[in-house]
């Protein structure tokens, strides 16, 4: 939440700010700001310093229904993850200030045939999807892809019912391959899911 700042009072010492106005009864009415600034939204590699932040965000009930994490994971569970990362792995975290409001995986196949495919997994923070931040998370994962890891292929899946990220992978490309029948069990239901890729 934004901070409260305290107006002082308007007069001829302290002119009415520019985002206020006087109606004929004297009351102030705000009006939109349409040059407001945007949250600064920060991306940077993932590091034992986000390990608590990543933890919380995953073990949000609204995020852990949308990705495959189990509920109610230990901390302990990412130091492992990450301590077993290789350069064939990239995770990333989206900040704003010092909170994870989100992050991103890429995987790099090892097998040799395989090695210009990779897989993403993604999540957000509900009190961030729709701001952008899924968009900037994608797209530098995207640009590692694609120019430092030289990959052909990006790869995901995404429920069925996750139309909101569907629109996001297909702003940046991917388009849906098939649908995968009892992929996941959610809340105790079998939930199907789409596979969707990007080629280069």
């Amino acid at each position: 939440m934004a901070p409260i700042s305290i107006l002082p009072a308007c007069g001829q010492d302290n002119p009415l700010p520019k985002y206020l106005e006087r109606t004929p009864d004297m009351q102030f009415k705000e009006r939109i700001n349409v040059h407001a600034p945007a949250p600064q939204i920060l991306i940077q590699r993932m590091a034992d310093i986000h390990l608590e932040g990543v933890t919380a965000l995953y073990n949000e009930p609204a995020v852990c229904r949308q990705v495959l994490q189990m509920p109610y994971q230990s901390i302990e569970v990412w130091r492992k993850r990450l301590a077993a990362s290789t350069e064939r792995h990239v995770k990333l975290v989206a900040l704003h200030g010092n909170e994870v409001i989100g992050s991103i995986g890429l995987e790099q196949y090892s097998r040799s045939r395989q090695s210009h495919v990779g897989a993403i997994g993604m999540g957000v923070a509900s009190a961030w999807q729709g701001k952008g931040v899924g968009s900037k998370l994608l797209a530098t994962a995207l640009d590692i892809a694609d120019n430092w890891m030289n990959l052909h292929r990006v790869e995901l899946t995404v429920y069925v019912d996750n139309e909101a990220a569907q629109g996001l992978y297909r702003k940046f490309g991917f388009e849906t391959e098939g649908r995968l029948r009892n992929y996941a069990v959610r809340d105790g239901l079998f939930v199907d899911a789409l596979s969707m890729a990007r080629l280069r």
